[in-house]
């Protein structure tokens, strides 16, 4: 009993020591974000002071030099859009490999999964021209993109979840004069309720954040700008930086993505245990 209780201290301190470390860089963002920008890198650790103190300046300088608002309903179109058609192509797909069985939906199955280990630079350069060609340099061809990059693990996670649903449910569905469509948004699609809320989490933090993808196809001088990009115009010629305004435009970056993983969080553990362990 002694030694589960030591351990069970040595946990809770290994777990507070990583809190502070993944906590602290966000609380000197916040702090930053309040000091007069010629005071920030001089220095980047001290607290405001009535000297330094800047107000919401930085917050205005922001949002007016980027449009942030403008690039703020542009990531939130791209972020929906995306996750919505994610979770509805990936699940019928993943639904179809799981109950078609044959060496096509194995062969398919495989490549969708070994497409999760492929690093995004091998194919960046393909992928921005071809996107280009195809004219996908807007906000809807973002969707299909991340459709294209985020269906490995959607499927990987649904196959596993659909892999434990009784065959017997479906065969009564259609006994009953079910289509398979119907059988599908009827009965297994909110079965997999667990695994889809914990998909549409995963990827809405990811398309959120994601500046590579966005900077690569839409680039900086067009009018669809997303967050993560529109930050990055704060950067001028010559490495110049409004540190001020960007740290203000990360805070509030941020925030959407924390509150809705805050609302959110309580789903992912029940997703990944109800999904990622079987078959």
């Amino acid at each position: 009993m002694k030694k589960k209780k030591w351990g069970d201290v040595c946990l809770f301190v290994l777990l507070c020591v990583l809190m502070i470390a993944f906590l602290t860089p966000i609380f000197f963002v916040v702090m930053n974000s309040f000091k007069g920008k010629l005071y920030i890198s001089d220095a980047p650790f001290a607290f405001a002071t009535s000297e330094t103190f800047a107000g919401l300046t930085n917050y205005r300088n922001g949002i007016e030099k980027t449009a942030f608002f403008t690039a703020f309903g542009c990531s939130l179109f791209i972020t929906v859009g995306s996750v919505l058609v994610i979770l509805l192509f990936t699940s019928m797909t993943a639904y179809y490999l799981t109950r078609v069985k044959g060496a096509v939906s194995s062969t398919l199955y495989y490549i969708f999964v070994f497409s999760m280990i492929v690093p995004f630079q091998m194919v960046m350069f393909t992928m921005s021209k071809l996107a280009n060609i195809f004219r996908l340099n807007n906000p809807p061809g973002m969707i299909v993109l991340y459709l294209g990059f985020g269906a490995g693990l959607s499927i990987f996670m649904f196959c596993g979840f659909i892999k434990s649903i009784p065959l017997e449910i479906e065969e009564a569905a259609m006994i009953d004069g079910c289509n398979p469509l119907q059988t599908f948004f009827g009965v297994v699609l909110p079965i997999l309720k667990p695994t889809a809320i914990t998909v549409a989490i995963l990827n809405a933090m990811w398309i959120w954040n994601d500046y590579l993808l966005p900077y690569l196809v839409i680039g900086l001088s067009t009018k669809y700008k997303t967050i993560p990009v529109a930050v990055q115009y704060l950067v001028g010629s010559y490495g110049a930086k409004d540190l001020g305004a960007m740290m203000a435009l990360l805070v509030l970056s941020i925030l959407p993505i924390v509150v809705f993983y805050l609302a959110c969080q309580k789903y992912i553990i029940e997703g990944v245990v109800a999904g990622a362990v079987k078959g």
